[in-house]
């Protein structure tokens, strides 16, 4: 949505919840870098809902017209020139689904890390080469360059007549959110479950990401139940 409007989400870089900062965002303008909205002395102040009202209200349009910019003024025509014609642009990357490789590990990681959790790269290629060995999957969109990821786990309940799939993870890089990439991504996680023989697909996804939310409804999730986590010491 902030690209939609001309800005660019600056994100907190603070990672420890409960500390100053954590959780924060900020716009500025794409193309001057000027502060838009959030942000003091460079630093994210807003909260997520805030941004999103900000977007929704139009004011970043507003922001746009008082940049200043004014209309080219007509320049006489020139004869035209004779030459080479200019060389076409290169034709836009397809996007392309695929099963994870263990080469995508650093891309992933960076991925991950955008998300707020600190993970390696080392890490991350074990923990992918486990899933796999599970049967579980791991899904990459690759657009020239990995721009998002999604994993799945599998489960059989006694409770229900089929195994239930569940989307444990989704991230897309955050100059290619808006693309449909994340619904690419959840499609063919849902056909591989399918094929796994899951009738449920379930999807985790933390309380704080209300955009998340409103993405999951879009492509027809309901919220079903409540999640509760506790951590273990080992």
């Amino acid at each position: 949505m902030a690209a939609n409007r001309g800005c660019r989400l600056v994100r907190s870089r603070v990672r420890t919840p409960g500390k100053s900062g954590y959780g924060k965002f900020g716009l500025k303008d794409a193309k001057s870098g000027k502060t838009v909205f959030g942000l003091t002395r460079d630093k994210p102040t807003a909260t997520a809902d805030e941004i999103e009202t900000f977007l929704r209200g139009g004011a970043s349009s507003e922001w746009r017209r008082s940049l200043g910019k004014t209309k080219p003024s007509k320049a006489k025509a020139e004869p035209k020139k004779t030459g080479p014609k200019p060389t076409p642009p290169e034709p836009e990357p397809e996007l392309v689904i695929r099963a994870a490789r263990p080469a995508d590990a650093a891309a992933i990681t960076a991925l991950i890390v955008a998300l707020g959790y600190e993970v390696e790269a080392a890490d991350v290629r074990r923990r992918m080469v486990s899933l796999v060995k599970a049967g579980h999957f791991v899904l990459v969109a690759a657009k020239g360059a990995l721009v998002g990821v999604l994993t799945t786990s599998t489960t059989a309940v006694l409770h229900r007549p089929k195994p239930v799939g569940r989307i444990s993870m989704l991230v897309v890089a955050e100059a290619a959110r808006g693309a449909g990439i994340g619904r690419a991504l959840v499609t063919a996680a849902e056909e591989r479950l399918r094929k796994a023989g899951c009738g449920l697909v379930e999807v985790t996804s933390n309380v704080k990401r209300l955009r998340a939310h409103a993405f999951y409804r879009k492509l027809g999730y309901e919220r079903t139940s409540y999640r509760f986590g506790k951590q273990l010491d080992l």
